[in-house]
């Protein structure tokens, strides 16, 4: 009976064993530590501990928007366990194998937490659930290198509980390690704001930094600290210096240009675009900004550009399914019109917002368009410009460019880029003229959209409305 009874219980581990390896394959290229396999001759039945799988290729930490299932039910391949919240989007946890929910260890709605932190028991038998009913997650949670650590040396764990208090010069540090450890919303919102990442204080697990820190970082308290020399901040420039080479040069690339580059890949390879193009005479509208402009004085500094953002917000509220986000369960459509203006180049290029444009006059968005670009200039841009909108502008006609097809910023749904306006020779729509042709003033905007959200009859739809504002500007000021 006996030599049976460890027979069948060797044969159902390996069954199991088997199927965590296979879950762990199939996520090794996701997260660090998505499942463990509690040990067969612990007090509890045959189960396993599930962790927060990482959904994404940059993802770190996450929040349990909702769970789809239940302690107690039953699931299969491809069902949705949980609805998990990352800094990008919404995201469904399914199932890679069948089980049973025997414990939930992380409520909907709790704190965010890290990949690989358990978040609920599965067990392969019913009757098996009522055993797990008081089971917390400090127990499951315990990380098997922190317990060797305390039992060998004593004094090991003296200096573990000494930089808790030192937090706030650890951050400082990091630097010269080369690393900053910070969840990719913290990177965002500090690219976003302007702020130097590694002279936050993170006050997450291990000093990590959070999203709150950037939020509530005061530069201030760190500008009188900074300028010393043989100080880390003095070794990060050092080593953004080029690096010569045989034939090449190469140029190291700041924290700042990776995470954005990070950003925009991510958005390339999530978002389904496509681009629409149209041609826009311009004579009208140069008219009117010669006349506001004589009226308000030439220190106004009413440019086309201003023209240009009020009628992308008009066309927002005429077309108001482009003015959206895709949240994976729901389209989220906003009432106010933000708009993103992209300003500067390389490791300076910020997306100041101004917003509300679609109640705003033009005086008052010439006013924020300057105060905006002012501030990245000096270096002095605060959280009230440096965050995300709804619509994101890109001006390339400085430049001479005649069109562009930008990348989209999630979790916006649009990108309009504007080319440089050229003298054309086109169709003459005066009837009276002998003149067949006529030289004209032209512009050449491209649209990208989420085909998710923006399919192209709405795309269409927003171009046209962008069209006629700019064709018929008296209309902009209505």
């Amino acid at each position: 009976m006996a030599s049976t009874s460890i027979c069948r219980g060797l044969s159902q581990f390996s069954r199991v064993a088997a199927r965590s390896s296979s879950l762990s394959l199939q996520h090794s290229k996701r997260a660090a530590a998505p499942l463990t396999l509690r040990s067969w001759f612990s007090s509890y039945p045959p189960h396993e501990v599930v962790g927060l799988p990482a959904l994404s290729p940059t993802m770190e930490t996450g929040t349990i928007a909702s769970w789809n299932k239940e302690e107690g039910d039953t699931f299969g391949p491809g069902e949705s366990l949980c609805s998990v919240e990352t800094d990008k989007a919404t995201v469904d946890f399914e199932a890679q194998d069948d089980g049973i929910v025997a414990k939930i260890l992380v409520p909907a709605g709790s704190d965010e937490i890290q990949c690989g932190q358990p978040i609920m028991i599965t067990v392969e038998e019913g009757e098996d659930i009522s055993a797990f009913a008081d089971y917390v997650l400090e127990e499951s949670a315990a990380p098997a290198p922190a317990e060797p650590a305390a039992a060998e040396p004593a004094p090991t764990p003296a200096p573990t509980p000494t930089p808790p208090p030192a937090a706030a010069p650890a951050p400082a540090a990091a630097p010269s390690g080369g690393r900053v450890v910070a969840s990719p919303l913290a990177h965002m919102l500090a690219k976003d704001m302007g702020y130097d990442i590694s002279s936050i204080v993170g006050t997450g697990p291990d000093g990590r930094i959070i999203a709150d820190d950037v939020k509530e970082f005061d530069p201030s308290t760190v500008s009188a600290a900074m300028p010393t020399e043989g100080s880390p901040g003095q070794a990060a420039i050092a080593a953004a210096d080029p690096i010569p080479g045989v034939g090449y040069m190469d140029y190291p690339i700041s924290a700042s240009s990776k995470e954005t580059a990070m950003r925009l890949a991510q958005s390339k390879r999530n978002v389904p675009h496509y681009y629409l193009t149209v041609d826009v005479t311009m004579d009208e509208l140069l008219k009117l900004r010669s006349t506001l402009s004589s009226v308000l004085g030439e220190e106004s500094n009413l440019g086309v550009y201003e023209l240009i953002i009020k009628a992308a917000a008009k066309s927002m509220k005429a077309v108001p399914s482009a003015n959206a986000s895709w949240m994976d369960s729901v389209v989220r459509v906003y009432d106010s019109v933000d708009v993103n203006v992209v300003v500067g180049t390389g490791d300076n290029l910020y997306s100041p917002v101004i917003r509300d444009c679609g109640s705003k006059g033009l005086k008052g968005i010439s006013d924020e368009l300057n105060a905006a670009v002012t501030a990245v200039e000096e270096g002095e841009l605060s959280s009230e410009f440096a965050s995300m909108g709804t619509l994101t502008i890109l001006n390339l006609g400085m430049y001479g460019v005649k069109s562009c097809a930008p990348v989209i910023r999630e979790p916006q749904s649009v990108a309009l880029a504007i080319g440089a306006l050229e003298n054309r020779i086109v169709p003459n729509d005066d009837l009276d003229s002998e003149e067949i042709y006529k030289e004209s003033v032209v512009m050449t905007a491209t649209l990208s959209c989420d085909h998710r959200v923006v399919d192209g009859a709405v795309g269409a739809q927003w171009l046209s409305a962008f069209k006629s504002y700019l064709e018929s500007p008296s209309t902009l000021l209505l």
